[in-house]
């Protein structure tokens, strides 16, 4: 059986309405099956027709954020690396994909398992080698449940990462979505007491996104203000509660420890938080990026990556190697600076922007 027939990409949330959970159910309907609904939105939208020139829009604009990442590939698969296949035409893929930050160790099993459908006689051709190297890479981006479920009234979303990566900003752009096209109420917690513009950032988005915010004095205990967020979100009823939290070095032990307290607290206020803990990593710091996420993975249970500053790298392999080598499904990325910039994570659509002509 071909390769194209016989492999299948799982589906993964395209749009901000199919990345939450929401259980809401319809008129007559359970909280499962709404859930279940949430879940085919796809199938819904595709009945839609402006839905084709929305993604076409959308993929446009991936396509060109990710033009740096692209350009080390296109050249090469423009032109003739595949129509010779030799030792020297694999080692050269394992160069290009290494050069993109995908690692060592991703690349060594894409393009070990590319070389073999190839031998076997599975995939032929230059356009079908190209073809299945990117369904190769969206699989290999393919990890874990890429949404994110806010049945739970309030949800907790904890987020952490270092200094310097978008956190608080991707924290204000979550936000806007969950009450511009979920309208769901949102309570952000300023728990970075250590650094003054993290919580001056969070009011600003607060005051833009018309959320809700607790802050604690600069230098005051953060899980004291994480322990106050729930308890506010809980008192008001409030749907979804972001905190925010300390981006401090990660090679220093005491702000993982302060997380795992925050955690800790988030846990004992209300069983079952948080129910999501994103971080947030800066694309352009590559191979950096993935050792941030191992860290902080070890340290505290993390469920989801938002990838940010993937307009500014050739390095976007990262997404790959993360999802490969930690099993951790990314799940938001950036590609600009406004709020339509932070999208959820299209697998398929993410490797077809990476090499695509």
């Amino acid at each position: 059986m071909r390769w194209s027939a016989r492999h299948k990409i799982s589906r993964v949330p395209r749009d901000w309405n199919e990345l939450f959970i929401t259980g809401d159910p319809a008129a007559g309907e359970s909280p499962a099956a709404a859930a279940t609904d949430s879940l085919v939105g796809a199938e819904v939208a595709a009945e839609d027709p402006a839905e084709p020139q929305r993604r076409r829009g959308m993929f446009k604009r991936l396509r060109e954020s990710l033009g740096k990442t692209r350009q080390a590939f296109s050249a090469e698969l423009r032109s003739t690396l595949f129509d010779t296949l030799d030792e020297a035409t694999w080692e050269r893929l394992e160069e290009l994909l290494i050069y993109a930050d995908v690692g060592a160790r991703t690349t060594a099993k894409v393009v070990g398992r590319l070389e073999t459908e190839v031998e076997e006689g599975e995939v032929a051709g230059g356009d079908a080698i190209s073809e299945r190297l990117q369904e190769l890479l969206a699989e290999t981006a393919t990890v874990g449940d890429g949404h994110i479920d806010i049945s739970a009234t309030p949800t907790v979303i904890m987020v952490a990462g270092v200094n310097g990566t978008g956190k608080t900003t991707s924290i204000g752009k979550i936000a806007w979505h969950l009450r511009q096209e979920l309208d769901r109420t949102v309570l952000m917690g300023a728990a970075d007491t250590f650094r003054a513009a993290a919580g001056e950032q969070l009011e600003e988005w607060a005051r833009r996104t018309g959320a809700g915010i607790v802050r604690g004095e600069q230098g005051s205990d953060p899980g004291a203000v994480a322990y106050d967020t729930v308890a506010a979100a809980m008192s008001r009823g409030v749907d979804v509660a972001l905190v925010d939290t300390a981006g401090r070095l990660h090679t220093q032990d005491n702000l993982l420890e302060e997380l795992k307290k925050v955690r800790r607290v988030l846990a004992k206020q209300l069983p079952g938080a948080p129910h999501e803990t994103l971080l947030v990593v800066d694309a352009t710091t590559g191979q950096n990026g993935l050792r941030q996420a191992k860290l902080f993975a070890e340290a505290v249970d993390v469920t989801g990556i938002v990838l940010t500053k993937l307009d500014g790298t050739a390095k976007g392999g990262i997404a790959l190697a993360i999802a490969e080598e930690l099993g951790i499904p990314v799940k938001l990325i950036g590609i600009g600076e406004t709020v339509e910039d932070l999208r959820p994570f299209d697998a398929a659509e993410f490797a077809r922007a990476m090499i695509a002509d």
